[in-house]
């Protein structure tokens, strides 16, 4: 089911439009799909602090959390649903966070926008694990945007993935493999870890509250 559009969505985008990344229309001219508009994070945030990404961040919830801790970094949350990401704008605005921005694109289109290896961390937080196998090539950890992002982090960059969806992170062990990434600090139940600092996201408690265990990994570019 498609979400409704949020009343007056349009205007609260705008209220908040230095909060967000501005990129060229959609309706690409023929020939020039792949036409590339680098950001230049420099400029977007006033200095030349590390970068990482947010690839899906909903609501926003873990991108200011994250933000909050680490002001000495920038952020950028990427997500493809105006009618999500509207509601994490409009927080970061409240809140008055200078080292997050919002990024509202597809993330097979990341390439055309982020300087490559200029990325240390890329987290992916409760992707939409697209159960049916003919969806497999819409999972955000298929070999198809791994290669993306292997191309935007740093050398030894790092990729943080949390999910609740048990075959979907076995897909992602065999991905990464497949892409050469090394991989580290698997946890099968996060919450009875010894992990430290783990933000826990509305999603992310919905479901220990639930008794359902949280997987984790960090696989490493090399």
């Amino acid at each position: 089911m498609r979400m409704r559009k949020k009343k007056n969505l349009d205007s609260r985008l705008d209220a908040c439009n230095e909060y967000i990344i501005e990129v060229p229309e959609e309706k690409f001219e023929y020939g020039k799909e792949n036409e590339k508009h680098i950001i230049d994070t420099k400029a977007l945030f006033g200095n030349d602090n590390p970068l990482r990404l947010e690839i899906g961040c909903g609501k926003g919830q873990f991108a200011m959390e994250i933000a909050k801790r680490h002001p000495e970094i920038n952020f950028i949350a990427v997500e493809i649903n105006r009618n999500v990401i509207v509601q994490a704008c409009e927080k970061a605005k409240r809140e008055n966070l200078n080292n997050l921005r919002f990024l509202i694109l597809g993330a097979e289109k990341l390439g055309l926008y982020i300087e490559e290896e200029s990325v240390e961390l890329i987290y992916l937080n409760f992707s939409c694990p697209f159960p049916k196998k003919r969806y497999a090539k819409h999972r955000l950890t298929h070999e198809s945007f791994l290669k993306i992002y292997k191309k935007l982090l740093k050398d030894g960059g790092e990729i943080h993935q949390k999910t609740d969806n048990m075959h979907f992170f076995e897909f992602s062990i065999g991905e990464y493999s497949k892409c050469n990434y090394l991989i580290s600090d698997v946890s099968l139940d996060l919450h009875n870890s010894d992990f430290e600092g783990n933000i826990i996201t509305e999603y992310e408690k919905r479901f220990t509250d639930l008794g359902q265990p949280i997987y984790r990994l960090q696989a490493k570019k090399r």
